[in-house]
């Protein structure tokens, strides 16, 4: 996991749940990729829906670009 003073790097990296939890509580945010239905079925506390099939510029704008974002998507495979 990088230290906080560090860049993050420009590809995405594996992270724990436990880290996930730790950079939630710091302040990222979480940002689950399901559809609708799945997200409303179950979800991680906290995470915010943006479903990969509608994710633009303009779905993603609410997010905060001074914050890093975990992305997350369950496909249940």
């Amino acid at each position: 996991m990088l230290p906080d003073h560090e860049s993050a790097p420009s590809a995405p990296v594996s992270v724990t749940r436990d880290d996930v939890r730790r950079l939630v509580d710091g302040g990222t945010q979480l940002v689950e990729v399901l559809p609708l239905e799945e997200f409303d079925d179950e979800h991680l506390p906290g995470a915010i829906n943006l479903p990969l099939k509608s994710l633009t510029a303009e779905t993603s704008a609410g997010l905060d670009r001074s914050r890093p974002v975990i992305v997350y998507c369950w496909d249940g495979l």
